[in-house]
C-alpha cells in the first residue's frame, strides 16, 4: 500500500513539473503559422548565411563571387558561369535570387513549425531548423542538380553546414519573434 501512495506522489510531482516546464505535444493541430514572420526568418537567415560565406571565401582565399554566379546562373543561365569577379547584374540577380529562396524556405519553414508546435521552445526551433536545413541541402543538391547540374560542385561540407545554419537561423528568428495565436 506503501508503494502505492509513493507512486501516486510521484506521479503528482511528475505531472506538475511537466505542466511547469510546458511540455507540448508534437503532435499535428490547425495551428496557423504567422506568415510574415516565417518570411522575415528565412530573409534574415538568407541575408546571415550570405555573409557567412562571403567571409569565409575572403578567409580561405577563394573567390567571393563563385557562389553569387552560381546562384546568378539560376535567373541569367550558365553562361554567367563561364566568367570570373564581380559583375552588378551578376549580384543583383544572385541577391534577388538568394532572398527569394530565402523568404520562400523560412515560409516552408513556419508552416512545419507551427501545426507540430516546433515552435515550443528554442532548443526545439534549433533542432527542427537543423533538421530542415539537412533536408534542405539534400534537395537542394542531389535533386536539383539534375536540373541545374553546375550546383554538384558546391556538395561538401561547408555547404551542408551552411544549409543546417540558415535552418537555425531561421527557426530561431521565427521561434523570438512570432506571435503566438
Amino acid at each position: 500500500m506503501e508503494t502505492h501512495g509513493f507512486s501516486l506522489r510521484l506521479g503528482s510531482h511528475l505531472n506538475a513539473y511537466l505542466h511547469r516546464m510546458r511540455v507540448q505535444s508534437h503532435r499535428w493541430t490547425a495551428r496557423e503559422p504567422d506568415w510574415a514572420i516565417g518570411a522575415l526568418a528565412g530573409f534574415g537567415a538568407g541575408g546571415i548565411v550570405m555573409l557567412m560565406e562571403l567571409a569565409f571565401a575572403a578567409a580561405i582565399g577563394t573567390d567571393p563571387w563563385r557562389v553569387p554566379r552560381l546562384v546568378a546562373a539560376l535567373a541569367l543561365g550558365s553562361p554567367v558561369l563561364q566568367v570570373g569577379g564581380y559583375s552588378l547584374e551578376v549580384l543583383v540577380a544572385a541577391l534577388a535570387v538568394h532572398y527569394l529562396l530565402g523568404t520562400f524556405f523560412g515560409l516552408v519553414l513556419a508552416a512545419l513549425m507551427a501545426p507540430f508546435h516546433l515552435d515550443s521552445s528554442v532548443v526545439m526551433a534549433v533542432v527542427a531548423g537543423a533538421v530542415f536545413g539537412l533536408l534542405l541541402y539534400l534537395f537542394n543538391f542531389y535533386v536539383i542538380t539534375s536540373v541545374l547540374p553546375w550546383f554538384a560542385e558546391m556538395r561538401g561540407w561547408v555547404t551542408v553546414l551552411g544549409h543546417v545554419e540558415f535552418g537555425v537561423m531561421a527557426g530561431l528568428i521565427y521561434r523570438m519573434l512570432e506571435r503566438r495565436r
